[in-house]
Protein backbone atom coordinates (compact mmCIF):
# COMPACT_ATOMS: atom_id res chain seq x y z
CA UNK A 1 0.00 0.00 0.00
CA UNK A 2 0.97 3.62 -0.46
CA UNK A 3 0.71 5.19 2.99
CA UNK A 4 1.11 8.82 4.03
CA UNK A 5 2.20 8.89 7.67
CA UNK A 6 1.86 12.14 9.61
CA UNK A 7 3.96 12.30 12.77
CA UNK A 8 2.46 14.65 15.33
CA UNK A 9 4.68 17.31 16.87
CA UNK A 10 4.00 15.81 20.28
CA UNK A 11 5.01 12.38 18.97
CA UNK A 12 8.42 13.90 18.17
CA UNK A 13 8.67 15.89 21.41
CA UNK A 14 6.95 14.56 24.50
CA UNK A 15 4.29 16.88 25.89
CA UNK A 16 5.70 18.95 28.76
CA UNK A 17 9.28 17.81 28.14
CA UNK A 18 11.99 20.44 27.67
CA UNK A 19 13.02 20.40 24.03
CA UNK A 20 16.73 19.72 23.54
CA UNK A 21 18.75 18.17 20.73
CA UNK A 22 19.13 15.02 22.83
CA UNK A 23 15.46 14.67 23.78
CA UNK A 24 14.34 15.34 20.20
CA UNK A 25 16.74 12.74 18.81
CA UNK A 26 15.52 10.18 21.34
CA UNK A 27 11.89 10.80 20.30
CA UNK A 28 12.75 10.70 16.60
CA UNK A 29 14.68 7.45 17.10
CA UNK A 30 11.52 5.92 18.55
CA UNK A 31 9.48 7.23 15.60
CA UNK A 32 12.01 5.84 13.11
CA UNK A 33 11.73 2.40 14.70
CA UNK A 34 7.95 2.44 14.31
CA UNK A 35 8.18 3.63 10.70
CA UNK A 36 10.80 0.98 9.91
CA UNK A 37 8.25 -1.73 10.77
CA UNK A 38 5.86 -0.34 8.14
CA UNK A 39 8.64 -0.13 5.55
CA UNK A 40 9.79 -3.65 6.40
CA UNK A 41 6.23 -4.88 5.77
CA UNK A 42 6.66 -3.77 2.15
CA UNK A 43 4.57 -0.59 2.16
CA UNK A 44 5.44 2.56 0.22
CA UNK A 45 5.70 5.35 2.78
CA UNK A 46 5.63 9.15 2.56
CA UNK A 47 6.39 10.84 5.88
CA UNK A 48 5.17 14.20 7.10
CA UNK A 49 5.59 15.66 10.55
CA UNK A 50 4.48 18.38 12.91
CA UNK A 51 6.73 21.13 14.23
CA UNK A 52 4.58 22.95 16.80
CA UNK A 53 6.94 22.51 19.76
CA UNK A 54 10.04 23.16 17.65
CA UNK A 55 8.85 26.27 15.81
CA UNK A 56 7.49 27.67 19.06
CA UNK A 57 10.85 27.33 20.79
CA UNK A 58 12.63 28.97 17.86
CA UNK A 59 10.14 31.86 17.95
CA UNK A 60 11.04 32.41 21.62
CA UNK A 61 14.60 33.26 20.60
CA UNK A 62 13.45 36.53 19.12
CA UNK A 63 11.52 38.06 16.25
CA UNK A 64 14.26 38.19 13.64
CA UNK A 65 12.56 35.66 11.35
CA UNK A 66 8.89 35.14 10.47
CA UNK A 67 7.08 31.85 11.00
CA UNK A 68 7.45 30.66 7.40
CA UNK A 69 11.25 30.89 7.66
CA UNK A 70 11.23 29.23 11.08
CA UNK A 71 9.08 26.48 9.58
CA UNK A 72 11.68 25.86 6.88
CA UNK A 73 14.39 25.76 9.56
CA UNK A 74 12.54 23.13 11.59
CA UNK A 75 11.86 21.07 8.45
CA UNK A 76 15.58 20.76 7.84
CA UNK A 77 16.36 20.11 11.49
CA UNK A 78 13.76 17.37 11.96
CA UNK A 79 14.26 15.89 8.50
CA UNK A 80 18.00 15.53 9.01
CA UNK A 81 17.65 13.60 12.27
CA UNK A 82 14.74 11.52 10.96
CA UNK A 83 16.68 10.51 7.83
CA UNK A 84 19.66 9.51 9.95
CA UNK A 85 17.62 7.51 12.45
CA UNK A 86 15.64 5.79 9.69
CA UNK A 87 18.93 4.78 8.12
CA UNK A 88 20.07 3.43 11.49
CA UNK A 89 16.78 1.58 12.14
CA UNK A 90 16.05 0.22 8.68
CA UNK A 91 18.01 -0.97 5.66
CA UNK A 92 21.25 0.94 5.08
CA UNK A 93 20.74 0.79 1.30
CA UNK A 94 17.28 2.37 1.42
CA UNK A 95 17.12 5.90 0.04
CA UNK A 96 15.67 8.84 1.95
CA UNK A 97 15.18 12.50 1.09
CA UNK A 98 13.89 15.51 2.98
CA UNK A 99 12.13 18.00 0.74
CA UNK A 100 11.31 21.56 1.82
CA UNK A 101 7.71 21.88 0.68
CA UNK A 102 5.94 25.13 -0.11
CA UNK A 103 2.17 25.04 0.25
CA UNK A 104 -0.03 27.82 -1.06
CA UNK A 105 -2.70 29.33 1.18
CA UNK A 106 -5.26 32.08 0.64
CA UNK A 107 -4.12 35.44 2.04
CA UNK A 108 -7.79 36.16 2.83
CA UNK A 109 -8.34 32.90 4.73
CA UNK A 110 -10.51 33.68 7.81
CA UNK A 111 -7.96 31.79 9.96
CA UNK A 112 -5.82 34.94 9.93
CA UNK A 113 -8.53 36.61 12.01
CA UNK A 114 -8.94 33.66 14.39
CA UNK A 115 -5.62 32.06 15.45
CA UNK A 116 -6.21 28.52 16.81
CA UNK A 117 -3.02 26.57 16.02
CA UNK A 118 -0.99 25.74 19.14
CA UNK A 119 2.79 26.14 18.91
CA UNK A 120 5.60 26.11 21.43
CA UNK A 121 5.77 24.94 25.05
CA UNK A 122 3.03 24.91 27.65
CA UNK A 123 2.66 27.75 30.17
CA UNK A 124 0.84 28.50 33.36
CA UNK A 125 -1.89 31.11 33.14
CA UNK A 126 0.41 33.70 34.72
CA UNK A 127 3.26 32.96 32.30
CA UNK A 128 0.89 33.07 29.35
CA UNK A 129 -0.50 36.45 30.38
CA UNK A 130 3.02 37.90 30.70
CA UNK A 131 4.12 36.55 27.29
CA UNK A 132 0.95 37.84 25.67
CA UNK A 133 1.70 41.32 27.02
CA UNK A 134 5.43 41.22 26.20
CA UNK A 135 5.14 39.81 22.66
CA UNK A 136 1.58 40.59 21.60
CA UNK A 137 0.85 36.88 21.26
CA UNK A 138 -2.57 35.28 21.11
CA UNK A 139 -2.88 32.63 23.83
CA UNK A 140 -5.23 29.64 23.97
CA UNK A 141 -6.00 27.00 26.57
CA UNK A 142 -4.60 23.55 25.73
CA UNK A 143 -6.08 21.17 28.28
CA UNK A 144 -5.01 22.31 31.73
CA UNK A 145 -2.26 24.53 30.29
CA UNK A 146 -1.85 27.52 28.00
CA UNK A 147 0.06 27.85 24.71
CA UNK A 148 0.63 30.41 22.00
CA UNK A 149 -1.83 30.24 19.09
CA UNK A 150 -1.16 31.38 15.52
CA UNK A 151 -3.18 31.50 12.28
CA UNK A 152 -3.65 28.14 10.57
CA UNK A 153 -5.00 28.72 7.04
CA UNK A 154 -6.22 25.80 4.92
CA UNK A 155 -3.72 24.43 2.38
CA UNK A 156 -4.70 24.95 -1.25
CA UNK A 157 -1.85 23.67 -3.43
CA UNK A 158 1.42 21.78 -2.91
CA UNK A 159 4.01 23.47 -5.09
CA UNK A 160 6.50 20.57 -5.02
CA UNK A 161 3.94 17.83 -5.73
CA UNK A 162 5.57 16.85 -9.04
CA UNK A 163 8.97 16.53 -7.34
CA UNK A 164 7.46 14.32 -4.63
CA UNK A 165 5.94 12.08 -7.29
CA UNK A 166 9.27 11.85 -9.15
CA UNK A 167 11.04 10.77 -5.97
CA UNK A 168 8.34 8.19 -5.23
CA UNK A 169 8.72 6.76 -8.71
CA UNK A 170 12.41 6.22 -7.91
CA UNK A 171 11.64 4.34 -4.70
CA UNK A 172 12.75 7.13 -2.37
CA UNK A 173 11.25 7.36 1.13
CA UNK A 174 10.29 11.03 1.27
CA UNK A 175 10.05 13.31 4.29
CA UNK A 176 8.04 16.33 3.14
CA UNK A 177 5.39 18.91 4.05
CA UNK A 178 7.02 19.22 7.47
CA UNK A 179 5.05 21.32 9.93
CA UNK A 180 2.21 21.53 7.42
CA UNK A 181 4.55 22.86 4.75
CA UNK A 182 5.98 26.35 4.33
CA UNK A 183 3.00 28.71 3.93
CA UNK A 184 3.16 30.91 0.85
CA UNK A 185 0.71 33.16 -0.97
CA UNK A 186 0.64 34.23 -4.60
CA UNK A 187 1.00 37.94 -5.27
CA UNK A 188 -0.84 39.81 -8.00
CA UNK A 189 2.18 39.49 -10.31
CA UNK A 190 2.15 35.70 -9.93
CA UNK A 191 5.19 35.43 -7.68
CA UNK A 192 5.14 33.56 -4.36
CA UNK A 193 6.06 34.92 -0.95
CA UNK A 194 6.00 33.42 2.54
CA UNK A 195 3.36 34.45 5.06
CA UNK A 196 3.25 34.49 8.87
CA UNK A 197 1.28 31.34 9.72
CA UNK A 198 1.57 27.64 10.50
CA UNK A 199 -0.53 25.36 8.29
CA UNK A 200 -2.15 22.53 10.17
CA UNK A 201 0.00 19.46 9.57
CA UNK A 202 -2.98 17.11 9.34
CA UNK A 203 -4.81 19.15 6.71
CA UNK A 204 -1.61 19.53 4.68
CA UNK A 205 -0.84 15.81 5.01
CA UNK A 206 -4.41 14.94 4.05
CA UNK A 207 -4.15 17.09 0.92
CA UNK A 208 -0.87 15.36 0.08
CA UNK A 209 -2.42 11.92 0.64
CA UNK A 210 -5.32 12.77 -1.66
CA UNK A 211 -3.09 14.22 -4.38
CA UNK A 212 -0.83 11.13 -4.28
CA UNK A 213 -3.90 8.82 -4.33
CA UNK A 214 -2.62 7.03 -1.24
CA UNK A 215 -4.34 3.90 0.02
CA UNK A 216 -4.05 4.90 3.66
CA UNK A 217 -3.42 8.00 5.74
CA UNK A 218 -2.09 7.62 9.28
CA UNK A 219 -2.01 10.39 11.90
CA UNK A 220 0.27 9.43 14.77
CA UNK A 221 0.04 11.24 18.07
CA UNK A 222 0.43 10.66 21.81
CA UNK A 223 -3.10 9.35 22.47
CA UNK A 224 -4.66 6.01 21.52
CA UNK A 225 -7.21 7.47 19.12
CA UNK A 226 -10.42 9.47 19.03
CA UNK A 227 -12.51 9.41 22.19
CA UNK A 228 -16.09 10.21 23.00
CA UNK A 229 -16.47 12.19 26.21
CA UNK A 230 -12.77 13.09 26.25
CA UNK A 231 -11.59 14.31 29.64
CA UNK A 232 -14.61 12.94 31.50
CA UNK A 233 -15.02 9.75 33.55
CA UNK A 234 -17.12 8.37 30.67
CA UNK A 235 -14.48 8.80 27.96
CA UNK A 236 -14.27 5.85 25.58
CA UNK A 237 -12.09 5.07 22.56
CA UNK A 238 -13.99 5.04 19.25
CA UNK A 239 -12.71 2.20 17.07
CA UNK A 240 -14.44 3.28 13.85
CA UNK A 241 -16.08 6.39 12.46
CA UNK A 242 -17.67 7.05 9.11
CA UNK A 243 -17.41 10.61 7.79
CA UNK A 244 -21.14 10.98 8.41
CA UNK A 245 -20.81 9.88 12.05
CA UNK A 246 -17.84 12.16 12.59
CA UNK A 247 -19.79 15.11 11.19
CA UNK A 248 -22.32 14.74 14.00
CA UNK A 249 -19.64 15.01 16.69
CA UNK A 250 -17.75 18.01 18.05
CA UNK A 251 -13.95 17.92 18.42
CA UNK A 252 -11.58 20.67 19.65
CA UNK A 253 -10.39 22.99 16.86
CA UNK A 254 -6.83 23.14 18.15
CA UNK A 255 -6.19 19.41 18.57
CA UNK A 256 -8.38 16.47 17.46
CA UNK A 257 -10.73 18.48 15.23
CA UNK A 258 -8.30 18.97 12.31
CA UNK A 259 -7.29 15.29 12.45
CA UNK A 260 -10.87 14.06 12.15
CA UNK A 261 -11.67 16.62 9.43
CA UNK A 262 -8.59 15.60 7.41
CA UNK A 263 -9.41 11.91 7.87
CA UNK A 264 -12.97 12.39 6.63
CA UNK A 265 -11.85 14.40 3.59
CA UNK A 266 -9.36 11.67 2.68
CA UNK A 267 -11.88 8.82 3.08
CA UNK A 268 -14.51 10.60 1.00
CA UNK A 269 -12.08 11.55 -1.78
CA UNK A 270 -10.22 8.26 -2.15
CA UNK A 271 -12.29 5.48 -0.62
CA UNK A 272 -9.21 4.56 1.41
CA UNK A 273 -8.94 4.62 5.16
CA UNK A 274 -7.44 7.03 7.64
CA UNK A 275 -6.35 6.03 11.12
CA UNK A 276 -5.54 8.03 14.24
CA UNK A 277 -3.55 6.56 17.11
CA UNK A 278 -0.31 6.25 19.02
CA UNK A 279 3.08 6.24 17.38
CA UNK A 280 3.91 3.02 19.21
CA UNK A 281 0.91 1.35 17.51
CA UNK A 282 1.87 2.32 13.95
CA UNK A 283 1.85 -1.14 12.35
CA UNK A 284 -1.27 -2.17 14.27
CA UNK A 285 -2.99 0.96 12.93
CA UNK A 286 -2.14 -0.13 9.39
CA UNK A 287 -3.51 -3.59 10.10
CA UNK A 288 -6.68 -2.29 11.75
CA UNK A 289 -5.99 -3.71 15.19
CA UNK A 290 -6.09 -0.53 17.27
CA UNK A 291 -6.72 3.21 17.22
CA UNK A 292 -9.58 4.93 15.42
CA UNK A 293 -10.18 4.12 11.76
CA UNK A 294 -12.17 6.51 9.57
CA UNK A 295 -13.54 4.98 6.38
CA UNK A 296 -16.68 4.84 4.28
CA UNK A 297 -17.51 1.37 5.57
CA UNK A 298 -16.57 -0.90 8.44
CA UNK A 299 -14.10 -3.63 7.53
CA UNK A 300 -14.91 -7.09 8.82
CA UNK A 301 -11.57 -7.22 10.63
CA UNK A 302 -12.57 -4.26 12.77
CA UNK A 303 -15.71 -6.01 13.91
CA UNK A 304 -13.98 -9.29 14.80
Amino acid sequence: MRIVVALGGNALSKRGETLTAESQRASIRTAAGALAQVLDAGHEVVITHGNGPQVGYLALRGGAFPLDVLGAETDGMIGYVLQQELDNAYLPDARYATLLTQIEVDADDPAFRNPTKFIGPIYTQEEAARLSTDHGWTIGQDGAHFRRTVPSPRPRRILELDVIQLLLDQGVVIICAGGGGIPVVQKDDGTMIGIEAVIDKDHASGLLARMLEADAFLMLTDVAGVYSGWGTPEQALISHLSPEEAGQMDFPAGSMGPKVDAACEFARATGGFAAIGRLSDTLDLVNGKTGTRISLRREAAREA
